[in-house]
């Protein structure tokens, strides 16, 4: 065995005990290469100025390791209102539900209805949107039943509050009265009237309109399916009127006009025609039809030769304004309700 020497030729002693190296330790010569090449890129050139060193292919960006990006605030579309009331709590405290047993509980399309969110038919359409949402839950299924006084019900995410009593009332519109809740011009309107239930919370429909020369019967009700379905022609709600026309009615008007007039909207026809009364020049007439169009009775009985001096509705349906004071609302009895909603299948 060989002693390791110095240059001089003496031994070195500090190297006899140092284990030789396997393999494994000698530096892999590849990977040193890129040391050189970088020492040799990094010496200053003749004019004594360093070289630039080269650069990537791919450079990449730089980063601020120590300041991170800032989260951008999730952009929240604001929901949709409807028509119906916020409850108080919006948000009130989840807790088990008690499940229906079947044919119990009030369709879901009619509570709405009932809230004075929309027509039965709308609010259908509306769960069909996605819009409705009940415990949590949207619900898509029609015909859903649920118990009113425990379900939580939201319309575009705002709490419906579901109206327990019903509010049905006849009035007596005066002759130069609009038929609307609000005027822009300031002139009389059936909202002045009401004026005292709409602050006390009470959201009213006015079932029809009657133009502001017209006088009589107009029913206000918060139930919006009831007043859809007594104004739509499809239920065939008949509604009577008083016309005191110029003239004097001839026998054969009364056929003429259950056989139909040709309107500029189309022809129409009135269910009963009958003579009440005539003298001076004037006649007194009763009229009683199931359509709703726009003074439909003031153009038929100006189409037949007799243009309308005063116009009174006095019924509709199983209402009657019987001798109500003009001006004044009355609340209707329970048999009138009660053959109301049978005459329209509620």
């Amino acid at each position: 065995m060989k002693t390791p020497a110095r240059r001089d030729g003496t031994p070195d002693r500090n190297r006899r005990n140092e284990p030789k190296r396997s393999d494994g330790d000698r530096p892999d010569r590849r990977r040193s290469d890129a040391a050189p090449k970088a020492a040799r890129a990094a010496k200053p050139t003749e004019g004594g100025k360093p070289a630039r060193p080269a650069r990537s292919a791919n450079p990449k960006p730089a980063t601020n390791p120590t300041k991170s990006t800032k989260p951008q605030r999730k952009q929240v579309q604001a929901p949709k209102l409807s028509n119906a009331k916020p409850a108080r709590q919006q948000n009130p405290e989840a807790g088990p539900k008690k499940r229906l047993a079947w044919g119990e509980g009030i369709r879901l399309q009619k509570v709405l209805a009932q809230a004075g969110v929309a027509s039965r038919r709308a609010a259908e359409e509306m769960i069909d949107q996605g819009r409705v949402e009940v415990d949590g839950l949207i619900v898509r299924e029609q015909g859903m039943r649920i118990d009113p006084a425990t379900a939580i019900v939201r319309v575009d995410g705002t709490r419906v509050v579901v109206q327990e009593e019903l509010v049905h009332v006849a009035l007596n519109k005066p002759r130069g009265w609009q038929s609307t809740m609000a005027d822009d011009l300031g002139r009389p309107c059936v909202g002045d009237i009401v004026a005292e239930r709409i602050a006390a919370g009470q959201r009213l429909f006015h079932v029809g309109r009657l133009d502001a020369d017209t006088e009589g019967l107009l029913l206000l009700t918060n139930d919006g399916d009831l007043a859809h379905r007594l104004m739509h022609p499809s239920f065939e709600v008949s509604k009577t009127y008083m016309a005191t026309v110029q003239g004097i009615v001839a026998r054969g008007v009364n056929r003429q006009l259950k056989d139909g007039v040709e309107l500029e909207d189309g022809p129409a026809k009135v269910d009963q025609f009958t003579i009440v009364d005539v003298g001076d020049g004037i006649t007194l007439v009763r009229v009683v039809l199931h359509e709703g169009r726009k003074h439909i009775v003031r153009r038929l009985l100006e189409a037949v030769g007799h243009p309308v001096i005063r116009l009174v509705r006095t019924d509709i349906g199983p209402v009657a304004l019987g001798d109500q004071r003009p001006g004044t609302l009355r609340v209707l009895g329970r048999d009138e309700v009660g053959k109301l909603y049978e005459g329209v299948g509620l």
